[in-house]
C-alpha cells in the first residue's frame, strides 16, 4: 500500500506515463477520490480514458479496491448500452482504462437543447436504460446512480458510465448514489432492490421530458446533485455529517404529463417509476416494454 501523498496534489501533467504503455494527454475529471484522464493506448493504437485514484487518496486501500473491482466489471460485461472496459491494472498503482466515448452526457446535452427532447426520443431513452439495467440485474448488481450526468448518447445510442457504487440487492447504507436522483429507500438506507434503479431511470427520464427535476432538490451541504461525501464510493457517510445526506423525498412527484403534454403512456410510465414504495414501481421489463409502445418501429421489427 502506498503511502498518502500531500494533500492537493495535482493531477498527472501530459507526457506521464501511468502504467507501461499508456500516455496522459489531458485530464478530464477530478472527483473526491478519483481523477479520469484522457490518455493514448500504444497497444491499441488510440485513444481511451483512464481512472485512477487520486494521489492524495491513495493510502485508502479500500478506494482501490472499489476502482479495480468497477474496471474488473467493465472490462468483463459485454453490453451496447455500458460503457466497455479495455484493461485494469494492479501496479505500480490501480488504474482502470475505458473507451473513449464521442458523444456528450445526457445532462449536458440537455442543457444544450433549446427543445425538449420529443417523447419517442424519451422512450428511446428509457428503453435503452432499461436494456443496461436489465443486463446488470442479471449478473446479480445493482448501479444505484442512473442520472443523467452517467449516461453519454450519441446519434440516438446512450451508454451507461460509473459502476462506482453498483452492489448487490440487499441492505446498504444511507445514501448510496448521488443526491436528487436517490430512491427514497436508498437515502434512508436499507433493503435495495431493482426497484431502486427504476427509479433512477423515472427521475432520468422526467428530467429528460420535462426539462427539471420531479422534486425540489434541497440538500444541505453543497451536496445536490453530487454523490455524498465528497464522491465517497459507496459509503452512504464517508466523512459527512448527518446534516449533509439528502433527505428522501417528502411527497409524491407531479405527474409528468402536468408538467409537459406527453403520450399517456408514457406520462403513466414515468410516473409509475416514481412511486415512493418500490413495490408498486413497475419492474424494469414492464416499463421497457410500456416505453417500447411510444416507439414509432418496435425494437424487434424492420
Amino acid at each position: 500500500m502506498s503511502a498518502p501523498a500531500e494533500p492537493d496534489t495535482p493531477p498527472l501533467p501530459p507526457g506521464t506515463e501511468p502504467a507501461p504503455g499508456y500516455e496522459i494527454l489531458a485530464g478530464l475529471a477530478r472527483t473526491g477520490w478519483l481523477d479520469v484522464y484522457d490518455a493514448w493506448s500504444a497497444e491499441r493504437d488510440c485513444r481511451c480514458v483512464i481512472k485512477v485514484v487520486r494521489a492524495d487518496r491513495r493510502g485508502e486501500r479500500r478506494l482501490g479496491e472499489r476502482l479495480l473491482r468497477e474496471g474488473r466489471w467493465l472490462r468483463d460485461f459485454t453490453h451496447p448500452h455500458l460503457v466497455r472496459g479495455y484493461d485494469v491494472r494492479t501496479e505500480p498503482e490501480p488504474l482502470v482504462v475505458l473507451e473513449t466515448l464521442t458523444g456528450e452526457t445526457l445532462s449536458h446535452l440537455l442543457h444544450r437543447l433549446r427543445h425538449r427532447p420529443s417523447a419517442a426520443d424519451v422512450a428511446l431513452l428509457g428503453v435503452q436504460l432499461c436494456s443496461a439495467a436489465h443486463y446488470l440485474h442479471g449478473r446479480d448488481l445493482l448501479h444505484l446512480d442512473l442520472k443523467p450526468s452517467n449516461v453519454v448518447v450519441e446519434r440516438g445510442l446512450a451508454k451507461v458510465l460509473d459502476l462506482s457504487v453498483a452492489r448487490p440487492p440487499g441492505p446498504a447504507p444511507a445514501g448510496v448514489g448521488t443526491c436528487c436522483y436517490l430512491a427514497p429507500e436508498q437515502a434512508r438506507g436499507g433493503p435495495l432492490t431493482a426497484a431502486a434503479d427504476v427509479w433512477g431511470i423515472g427521475v432520468t427520464l422526467f428530467e429528460a421530458a420535462c426539462g427539471d427535476l420531479p422534486f425540489d432538490c434541497r440538500a444541505t451541504g453543497g451536496t445536490a446533485g453530487r454523490p455524498y461525501a465528497g464522491d465517497e464510493p459507496g459509503t452512504g457517510t464517508g466523512t459527512g455529517a448527518p446534516e449533509d445526506r439528502c433527505p428522501p423525498p417528502e411527497r409524491t412527484a407531479p405527474p409528468a404529463g402536468s408538467r409537459r403534454r406527453l403520450p399517456p403512456v408514457l406520462a403513466a410510465a414515468v410516473d409509475g417509476c416514481l412511486r415512493p414504495d418500490p413495490a408498486a414501481r413497475p419492474t424494469v421489463a414492464a416499463l421497457a416494454a410500456a416505453l417500447e409502445a411510444v416507439l414509432p418501429v418496435p425494437r424487434r421489427g424492420r
